[in-house]
C-alpha cells in the first residue's frame, strides 16, 4: 500500500511541478475561454483530455508502444501552441453548441502528453514486476493535481473577470498570449533535440 500512495505522490508532484511547466500550461491554455459557470464544458473537456493521456500512459508504460522521447519533448509545446492560438477563434462565451472540435483535440493532445508523462513514470519504475499498481496511482495522482491546477484557473478567471471587471475576451487574449510566448520557447529549445 505504501508504494501506491508513493507513485499516487509522484504523479501528484509531477503535474503540479513548477519545473515542468508545459503541462500546467496546456491546461492553462486548455481551460482560459472557460469560467465558474461553465463547469459542465470543463468536465467534458478534462475528461477528455484524461482518457487521452490514460491511454498513452498505460501503453507506453507497459511497452505495448514507444516513441523517441525527443519527438513527445517537441511536440508537448505544439499542443500548448495550438491550443492557445485556438483560444482566439472564440467570437462569444456563449457556447450555445457543442464544440466538438475542442474537445477532440483535447482527446488528440491528451494523447500526446501522455507519453510525455510515461517517460517520466517509466525511468521511475525501472525493471518492476507489477506495472499496474503503480500506473494507476500514478495516474490518479496526475488526475488530482491536474484537478488542483483547474480550480486554480477558474480562481484566477473569477477574479481577474468577475472581480477586477477585466473584459473576459482581454483576460483569455492576454493569457493565450502568454501561452504561446513560452511555448515558442519551448518549442525552439527542443527543435535541436531532434
Amino acid at each position: 500500500m505504501d508504494e501506491l500512495f508513493l507513485y499516487l505522490r509522484l504523479g501528484f508532484k509531477h503535474i503540479i511541478d513548477l519545473g515542468g511547466v508545459d503541462h500546467i500550461l496546456f491546461v492553462l491554455a486548455l481551460t482560459l475561454r472557460y469560467i465558474w459557470s461553465d463547469w459542465k464544458k470543463i468536465l467534458i473537456l478534462v475528461t477528455a483530455f484524461t482518457i487521452g493521456h490514460s491511454l498513452t500512459l498505460a501503453l507506453s508504460t507497459l511497452s505495448l508502444i514507444d516513441i523517441s522521447v525527443n519527438w513527445i519533448e517537441f511536440l508537448i509545446p505544439v499542443t500548448i501552441l495550438l491550443t492557445a492560438v485556438s483560444n482566439f477563434l472564440v467570437q462569444d462565451f456563449e457556447f450555445k453548441q457543442q464544440n466538438s472540435a475542442h474537445y477532440g483535440l483535447a482527446l488528440f493532445f491528451g494523447l500526446i502528453h501522455g507519453l510525455g508523462f510515461s517517460n517520466y513514470l517509466k525511468s521511475l519504475l525501472g525493471k518492476q514486476d507489477s506495472l499496474l499498481g503503480p500506473l494507476f496511482s500514478f495516474n490518479i495522482g496526475l488526475e488530482i493535481g491536474q484537478i488542483l491546477i483547474v480550480m486554480a484557473i477558474l480562481a484566477m478567471s473569477y477574479g481577474l473577470v468577475a472581480l477586477i471587471k477585466l473584459p473576459r475576451k482581454m483576460y483569455v487574449r492576454y493569457g493565450s498570449i502568454i501561452a504561446i510566448c513560452l511555448s515558442l520557447r519551448m518549442i525552439i529549445d527542443r527543435i535541436v533535440s531532434l
